[in-house]
């Protein structure tokens, strides 16, 4: 099986997303996947310009010549994507939507009516890979994913796919809250569920209702968690403050 993950964070390699992509991966490699995680921050993606070239003079192929080359083919090559990104102001940060925008190429122009009377466009491929999704969150609370995973819902039903599980994390700051003890023993809790879904993707293509309840759970309560933010952020305020 064949696991692609889609990074969609300016922060590329220093983002919280990264850190559960990591550990999802991990469980997905002992289970016997061959993986790559694509940072898109490190690619040369342009904007799609909307004029449609790619279904009138080079169907199933933009003609803008950039990365997207080489990353729509490994898009297609995947049994499974994984689109990682962090939750931007409700949804999906702006890399990430140019990157989505730019998979066109893999439709028809013409319309059709899907199994709920609905319509998209028509499949240019027989088969797409099914999707995962992994976002991060610097609120507390599962609430703040509800534009993001009707977002991906929708994008499933547009790709003729499914969308096979989702994997929401609010807190996001404690992940670089290594130095506290206890700290670091929840979040190793919570990274071992991420290597069991990574598992359970590869051998169910879907997550047990007992991982994806563990994977929801708060790992410190909300209100402890927006109090130490909000203290940072007062000391951060301060450090950089301009006189």
């Amino acid at each position: 099986m064949k696991i692609k993950v889609f990074s969609g964070s300016h922060k590329g390699r220093e983002g919280n997303t990264l850190i559960l992509v990591e550990e999802f991966l991990k469980g997905a490699e002992e289970a016997g996947a061959e993986t790559e995680n694509i940072i898109l921050i490190e690619k040369n993606i342009g904007y799609c310009r909307g004029k449609f070239e790619c279904w009138l003079k080079t169907p199933g192929m933009c003609t803008i010549r950039d990365d997207m080359d080489d990353l729509l083919p490994k898009f297609m090559a995947s049994d499974i994507v994984v689109f990682a990104c962090p939750v931007y102001f409700d949804n999906v940060p702006a890399i990430m939507k140019n990157f989505i925008d730019r998979l066109a190429p893999l439709l028809l122009p013409h319309f059709e009516e899907d199994e709920n009377g609905e319509y998209r466009h028509a499949k240019r491929y027989e088969k797409f890979p099914k999707i995962v999704v992994m976002s991060n969150a610097g609120l507390p609370g599962q609430t703040n994913f509800e534009v993001e995973s009707l977002f991906f819902r929708r994008l499933a039903r547009t790709f003729h796919t499914e969308l096979i599980a989702e994997i929401y994390r609010g807190e996001g700051e404690i992940f670089r809250g290594k130095s506290n003890l206890m700290l670091k023993l929840l979040l190793g809790k919570y990274k071992k569920m991420l290597r069991c879904a990574g598992k359970e993707i590869v051998e169910n293509q879907k997550l047990s209702e007992k991982t994806i309840t563990e994977l929801e759970k708060p790992i410190v309560p909300a209100s402890l968690y927006i109090k130490f933010g909000n203290e940072e952020w007062d000391r951060l305020c301060e450090e950089n403050k301009v006189d």
